[in-house]
């Protein structure tokens, strides 16, 4: 592990992460020169220093690449972002791939160390307040446990260090087990409850809640198959050849135990946070009122930011998580179609009387946009759907403000039927190379505001690193699995149906474990949940190792038409729908066993000579 680079904390003078700022911050001792020693007793300058902390949460997941184009969710439109080096596992020590900031291996310790400098000179007594230290105290542990989760959920156990590097300090550390990490991130979640339980913490900043959320979240990853070496083995001919699995899974004690303690954290977490939005109905709201409640939730509207337990807020007058739009958005709204979703994706979504979507199904596939469940439409920008109004640009090519990614005929100035190709497609008018290539466009997160311009403003929507829905659905997968009362489980997650006018689950024993499964994929898309599910499960050979799913879209005029501009028209045309799967010149996804865990760069194999390789890069 190499992290040569001291963080001494100067000055901080831009709060970026948070909205709240102490007052005593602008009565500090002048800026241009402060010791180090005296950053920690100062209360202004100490609670900047902590706050400097939060930096390595990045953008959050509203970043121009998403996690989810490294699973069966989205596809990334671009090309050269080392994105198709992980989906067709051809990573290694010397090319890992894209990593985003918010889980890089350099990235996060050197935020550890910032944390472990904090939590030192904190303990050290230099504030007189101690109220103010101990509440800073459970911030920069909290961090710490959060980064090193990042680090675990992506390589496996990871060198565990208490102490701030220094430049004298001695690198070669071996990684830990991944017992001994888990063991830990759950020691910081409880130091960090204990000292900000009953404190009113600003909005963005860590707090009592977020400890016991990222407690129950580790404890369920910790239970799960991927992480159980004798069930992995048994999965994975590569991990049960592994010479070192005690660094990726538990070699001893019982998963059954640790089923029941992922259940016992998920609750209290549950308990303690008494948040969530519209839970306890009893019967389904009308499919209207869902698909708002829905947009709700995502937008942190009204209500619906109850539901959000921590977020990273973006209050700068700029920044990645402010132009997710842009990011995401139809080419032709000059927008530039990023992680782009998946048929994978749509076809996991069920119909609005909780019956599942089939392709076999003549009804279903002569009009598959028609009578979803509301999370689709609160989810996915789809051919014909309507969306805000086009840019003056575009207007006049547009009147009806609708998605168009298919082909369609219409009648040319000369009288004849010729192709329109849709405005929102890679053969359109409109910057092509920003068309979508799966034949959709995400509208989760993006503000629907139809005066605002995804091109060019920029929105506030934060992103949920934790929401009260994900503890619901981690006690229900423990709940399944530590002691099977279907029941209990059944309860909860029919107040997650309920709440988005879906009918309660029937199913029991396997089926009703693949709802649950699918539940989760569903309310927590494109939220960093699907790459870690679908990896912890060991079902990813067929679900992110999956060909990239999509949509091609034929409008033909009806006999007598007469349409000389498109618009969505099923009177006037006849639609062909037919899935395929991507050019696999662009993309040629393929899973190898490997890439159940990332690759250590080899930089940091060559400056910690103690480390090892995880299994499939040695």
């Amino acid at each position: 592990m190499k992290q040569r680079n001291i963080l001494y904390v100067l000055a901080i003078t831009t709060i970026a992460f948070v909205t709240g700022c102490n007052d005593d911050f602008v009565s500090i001792t002048p800026l241009s020169e402060v010791s180090e020693g005296s950053v920690w007793t100062d209360e202004g300058l100490a609670t900047a220093a902590v706050t400097g902390v939060y930096n390595g949460l990045g953008a959050g997941g509203l970043d121009e690449q998403m996690l989810a184009s490294l699973t069966d969710e989205a596809l990334f439109t671009h090309t050269g972002r080392s994105i198709n080096t992980v989906n067709e596992s051809r990573t290694n020590s010397n090319d890992t791939g894209w990593i985003n900031n918010t889980h890089e291996w350099n990235n996060m310790y050197r935020y550890i160390r910032a944390a472990n400098l904090a939590i030192q000179k904190l303990n050290e007594g230099g504030l007189e307040n101690t109220d103010l230290r101990d509440r800073l105290l459970g911030e920069a542990l909290y961090l710490r446990a959060y980064y090193y989760h990042q680090l675990v959920r992506f390589y496996g156990g990871v060198p565990i260090s208490e102490e701030p590097f220094e430049l004298d300090s001695d690198f070669n550390i071996p990684r830990n087990t991944f017992e001994e990490c888990v063991n830990f991130i759950v020691s910081d979640c409880e130091m960090a409850f204990g000292l900000l339980n009953g404190k009113s913490m600003d909005s963005g900043r860590a707090n009592a809640a977020t400890a016991l959320a990222l407690k129950a979240r580790i404890l369920l990853y910790a239970a799960s198959d991927l992480y159980d070496n004798s069930t992995a083995s048994g999965n994975s001919s590569l991990i049960g050849s592994y010479s070192n699995p005690e660094l990726i899974g538990y070699t001893s004690g019982s998963q059954q135990d640790r089923w029941t303690k992922a259940k016992n954290a998920a609750k209290a977490a549950m308990d303690y946070s008494n948040a969530g939005y519209k839970f306890g109905l009893t019967a389904p709201v009308s499919l209207e009122e869902g698909e708002q409640n829905y947009l709700d939730i995502s937008l942190a509207r009204n209500g619906g930011e109850s539901d959000i337990i921590w977020e990273r807020q973006y209050v700068e007058a700029r920044g990645p998580g402010r132009r997710i739009g842009l990011f995401n958005g139809p080419n032709g709204y000059h927008n530039w179609a990023g992680n782009a979703p998946l048929q994978n994706l749509i076809d996991a979504y069920g119909m609005s009387d909780g019956s599942e979507f089939d392709w076999d199904n003549p009804d279903h596939s002569s009009m598959p946009y028609t009578d979803r469940e509301p999370r689709f439409y609160a989810t996915i920008l789809y051919d014909g759907a309507d969306w805000k109004p086009r840019p003056s640009d575009v207007a006049d090519r547009d009147p009806a403000n609708q998605i168009q990614t298919g082909q369609y005929e219409i009648i040319g100035t000369d009288g004849e039927v010729t192709t329109h190709f849709g405005l929102d497609t890679r053969q359109g008018p409109i910057e092509d190379w920003n068309g979508t290539r799966t034949g959709y466009y995400f509208k989760k997160f993006v503000e629907p505001d139809p005066g605002f311009v995804d091109q060019t403003d920029f929105q506030t929507i934060p992103w949920p690193f934790f929401r009260y829905t994900e503890l619901v659905l981690n006690y229900v997968e423990a709940v399944l699995e530590a002691d099977g009362d279907e029941a209990e489980a059944k309860a909860w997650l029919n107040q997650i149906r309920y709440r988005v006018g879906l009918p309660a689950i029937t199913a029991s024993g396997e089926d009703l474990m693949e709802a649950y499964r699918n539940e989760r994929r569903l309310e927590l898309a494109y939220e960093e949940h699907r790459y870690h599910d679908a990896r912890r499960w060991m079902i990813a050979p067929t679900t992110l190792g999956a060909p990239a799913g999509i949509i091609q879209i034929t409008g033909t005029l009806k006999p007598g038409a007469n349409v000389t501009k498109y618009k969505y028209d099923p009177d006037n045309y006849d639609y062909s729908y037919i899935p395929g799967v991507v050019d696999p010149g662009f993309e040629n996804r393929l899973w190898l066993d490997k890439n159940y865990f990332r690759p250590i760069r080899e930089n940091e194999l060559n400056a910690n000579t103690s480390l090892v390789q995880n299994p499939g890069y040695e």
